[in-house]
């Protein structure tokens, strides 16, 4: 099994540019990266060099790496954890695989989404990770984070992570996993990350997670609206294990809820919009569809799905409306998420919109989790 292609597409390098370097026709080349023909040792060592990635990265062999063998329990850890997003999708994973799982450590900045992840999972998530030794974090096995995506710089020295990751948040993560050397972790970002600074941040990710602590790393785009939940939000998830691995990204869901399974019956008033507002937005939009979620955008163009746009953290209060007329009421936003009726919502309105618009999407990433674990161990 080999990973050129996604190699060469991750460092925008086209077939014909690599088949030269490496000096094997374009078509041979083809049959490598679709798995119809095996390299020898020497083209296999100068597709790697040409692409800059250590060679057992690149090719690998799955049989080798068949047998799984879980620890009892397995333990993670839940940085930059919200409202416990990947808490859910995790403990929905380990169920449908009949495994146990135990958090050792949990962390978020946020005072509000500590208060809701204490409520609902009996414990106080740390603060600041920044200022968190890795040292004091218990073992583990698995790390889940979703990471903000900050700026990178990867100028001057260049001597590694270390200079190139500093100052955010992803450097915390990679110091985490370097000191404790987890067996595999699962990452999630918004999906502008893989063109965030032309690609150069990507790039070091992977260079950071590859090639200086050692993993073998996938990532791929996935959208909520394919994975059962009636919002339509796009999102990169990184996955990466010290064993070989092959990630299938193809999922197929039986299930999918729609707006009438997620909307309220009975909804207060305060969640209506005015009468003028109701009535400026009717005069722009007639809707095809009932129940719908009319989205606005920044020129002011009004569109309207049987599903919700992207839930945002900072978004206008009225950018989303049900019908046109009302805006989603928390509830309503933390099933969009995935989250299940019997979280306790115990914060303001609208921290927990700010909450669920942070979250990610827990069925989606809980298939993931499902499907990655059986490769990890």
């Amino acid at each position: 099994m080999n990973r050129v292609q996604e190699f060469r597409k991750e460092r925008r390098i086209t077939q014909c540019q690599l088949a030269t370097a490496v000096g094997i026709s374009r078509n041979y080349l083809s049959h490598i990266e679709r798995q119809h023909a095996v390299p020898s040792v020497q083209v296999a060592f100068k597709i790697s060099d040409a692409l800059s990635v250590d060679i057992d990265k690149v090719f690998f062999d799955i049989k080798n790496s068949a047998e799984v063998s879980y620890p009892k329990p397995i333990k993670f850890i839940d940085l930059f954890c919200g409202i416990g997003g990947f808490r859910y999708a995790s403990d929905i994973a380990f169920k449908k695989l009949g495994l146990e799982g135990k958090c050792v450590f949990s962390s978020d900045i946020d005072k509000y989404a500590q208060e809701a992840y204490e409520a609902n999972f009996g414990e106080r998530p740390a603060g600041d990770i920044t200022k968190v030794e890795a040292k004091s974090i218990p073992d583990f096995d698995v790390l889940f984070g979703g990471f903000p995506c900050q700026a990178f710089s990867i100028c001057g020295l260049m001597k590694g992570f270390e200079d190139n990751t500093r100052g955010t948040l992803f450097f915390d993560i990679a110091r985490i996993i370097k000191e404790k050397q987890p067996q595999a972790f699962v990452l999630e970002n918004v999906k502008n990350l893989v063109s965030h600074d032309n690609g150069k941040t990507m790039q070091t990710i992977f260079e950071t997670l590859r090639d200086e602590l050692g993993y073998h790393v996938d990532y791929h785009l996935l959208n909520a609206l394919d994975f059962g939940l009636p919002q339509k939000r796009e999102r990169i998830l990184i996955i990466g294990s010290k064993k070989p691995f092959k990630m299938d990204w193809n999922f197929k869901i039986d299930k999918k809820k729609t707006l009438d399974d997620i909307l309220e019956k009975n909804v207060d008033k305060k969640h209506y919009a005015s009468p003028e507002i109701v009535a400026k937005r009717k005069s722009m939009h007639t809707a095809t569809v009932t129940p719908s979620i009319w989205h606005e955008n920044k020129s002011g163009n009004i569109s309207s799905y049987p599903y919700s746009c992207a839930l945002r953290a900072g978004a206008s209060y009225n950018y989303l409306l049900v019908n046109g007329e009302r805006r989603l009421t928390p509830r309503e936003m933390l099933r969009l998420q995935g989250f299940p009726d019997d979280f306790k919502i115990v914060v303001s309105d609208c921290q927990t919109r700010k909450q669920a618009g942070n979250a990610i999407p827990v069925d989606m990433v809980a298939a993931v989790i499902e499907r990655f674990l059986t490769m990890a161990f």
